[in-house]
């Protein structure tokens, strides 16, 4: 009697592990690593490659252009993880574990009134230190308050930045997002000549 449990007990252990096994390899297969990884306690690691990965653009909103107020003063250098950007390039949806990155970057010093400055290729706006990084996910379950998305801010300063970041609430920037962006809570217009080159 004994050993018969034993022989179940083994049979069922081994299938519930092939189960295992066959997720996470269909999940692997599905082209689901877009460069987000999560601790126990859900919060989110900082990559380390990603000025390795797509770099779709740089907007830039200085003070000297807003009243001196300028909620980010910086060039936005956006990088989306390889993987996703494919994804999106395939069928224009960005695919559940997106992972896009925006490191801050503040301009060279101003010479003028308008903030610009000048370099040998001319009069304007030149980057210059970095200044922090902001992360957005893309996981309908895990972020479903704030439209699929969670954010999250590493610092806004220069490096070393954190290591991990906890989700934002949802004011800090889901919001905006919500009411701004052009698709999808991407501000995908600014990225346009990128996402769709040919």
């Amino acid at each position: 009697m004994k050993a018969n449990l034993l022989i179940h007990g083994a049979v069922a252990l081994s299938v519930a592990l092939s189960g295992m096994a066959v997720a996470t390899h269909a999940f692997a297969a599905g082209g689901g690593d877009y460069g987000a990884t999560w601790t126990s306690d859900g919060k989110l690691e900082l990559p380390k490659d990603f000025h390795s990965w797509v770099f779709l653009g740089a907007p830039l909103t200085p003070h000297a252009l807003n009243g001196g107020a300028a909620g980010f003063p910086e060039y936005h250098n956006v990088y989306v993880h390889p993987a996703a950007y494919k994804a999106y390039r395939q069928s224009g949806r960005w695919p559940e574990g997106t992972v896009l990155l925006k490191e801050l970057q503040l301009t060279r010093e101003a010479r003028h009134a308008d903030g610009s400055s000048d370099e040998a290729s001319g009069r304007g706006y030149f980057p210059a230190q970095l200044n922090g990084i902001d992360i957005s996910v893309k996981d309908s379950q895990r972020f479903a308050g704030t439209s699929g998305w969670g954010f999250f801010n590493f610092g806004h300063h220069a490096p070393p930045y954190a290591k991990l970041a906890e989700p934002a609430p949802k004011d800090a920037c889901a919001g905006c997002h919500e009411a701004n962006a052009t698709e999808d809570m991407v501000f995908t217009k600014f990225y346009a000549p990128i996402l769709n080159a040919k």
